[in-house]
């Protein structure tokens, strides 16, 4: 378990954080190591040793939706939803990863390449920046790194600051001029109207991908303001199983479903959830572990792009060797590398380990 300080303090609408927790989950078969992660509470790794690890040893490596679905039935009494659905998706794809070092094959060929390049968009903006920093980041994205398409926090204070959301947007707009593409994310801090004003004050914007504008759970409103606004509305990234993701698409709440396989059970988890949404003419965007999701995103024919998250970005380049280049706008996930293509640095994550629970 590692525990990485952020590089300034952050928020977002509903909430605010100076760390991150990242799970690491190693599978082993002979000499071949597998690698899956999550971000999530401590207490993940706790489910991992004592209800997961035992039941993984000693099963068929290349049988992995066999062992998931094993999981899933041990983790019943516990709830899936939260840790356990964590510590699901980290164990999943450490055993995906292995079977395909074992294999020698990438993960996106083990589950079939469809895209060659994989979308991306710039993620971050938090609430607590600046207006330098803000400029600063994104900058970085679509003016260094030709990123057409970036995304902002708004919602700040459970949507009582409406009036410094308008002046980020417009900021961000100023900054990334007329060509990139401006998604903005309130993580359900807005009322239902107050979203809808929102998106008329800021007409002259121009977003094109509002996120969570209230409640993920809010099924009913999300599709209200889906019929008001002109932006994509998106919601996905807290889905824990097959069932969360044909409620929200049978609501007409979304136009693009997020997943996240780190919360969803992993790759398996991510799987179903791709074709939950193509079943409603959906498409699906990664959330965030930008690394851990591009190869299922490559194999992914419904595939809209992924999260290219600054904190987790950030940690991923610092941990392993083999992270992708997003330049242009695109990762690719390199066919020549087994598995996911990564590899971890010892020494760098040594430095962030804490006590595993228990």
């Amino acid at each position: 378990m590692l525990t990485i300080p952020t590089d300034a303090r952050e928020a977002d609408g509903t909430i605010a954080w100076d760390k991150t927790t990242m799970v690491l989950v190693t599978a082993r078969s002979g000499g071949t190591t597998g690698l899956g992660w999550t971000y999530g509470p401590a207490a993940c790794a706790d489910i991992i040793s004592s209800l997961f690890t035992p039941l993984v040893v000693g099963t068929d490596a290349m049988s992995v939706p066999g062992t998931w679905r094993e999981m899933v039935r041990a983790g019943r009494n516990d709830t899936r939803p939260g840790v356990v659905g964590y510590a699901l998706g980290a164990v999943d794809t450490a055993l995906w990863d292995l079977k395909a070092r074992l294999l020698g094959l990438s993960l996106a060929d083990l589950f079939g390449r469809v895209h060659d390049d994989v979308p991306v968009y710039g993620s971050g903006g938090f609430t607590t920046y600046d207006d330098a920093r803000t400029t600063e980041q994104l900058t970085h994205w679509a003016i260094e790194q030709r990123i057409p398409r970036v995304k902002i926090k708004i919602g700040e204070s459970w949507g009582s600051r409406m009036d410094r959301d308008i002046h980020r947007i417009r900021l961000a707009r100023k900054v990334i001029g007329d060509d990139t593409q401006l998604f903005v994310d309130a993580n359900g801090g807005y009322t239902i109207k107050q979203a809808v004003r929102l998106m008329g004050d800021v007409a002259d914007a121009r977003v094109t991908w509002f996120e969570e504008p209230v409640s993920s759970d809010d099924l009913t409103g999300l599709a209200l303001i889906r019929g008001m606004i002109d932006a994509d509305v998106a919601a996905g990234e807290y889905g824990s199983d097959v069932g969360y993701f044909q409620r929200m698409c049978a609501a007409g709440a979304v136009d693009c479903l997020q997943v996240d396989a780190t919360r969803a059970g992993g790759y398996t988890g991510w799987l179903q959830a791709v074709a939950v949404a193509a079943g409603h003419g959906l498409q699906v965007s990664g959330h965030c572990a930008p690394h851990l999701h591009a190869p299922v995103a490559a194999a992914t024919p419904n595939l809209r792009h992924l999260e290219w998250f600054h904190d987790h970005v950030r940690i991923e380049s610092m941990l392993f060797e083999g992270t992708l280049d997003p330049a242009g706008g695109t990762i690719t996930p390199d066919p020549s590398r087994p598995g996911n293509g990564l590899t971890v640095r010892e020494g760098v994550a040594a430095g962030y380990e804490t006590q595993t629970p228990g």
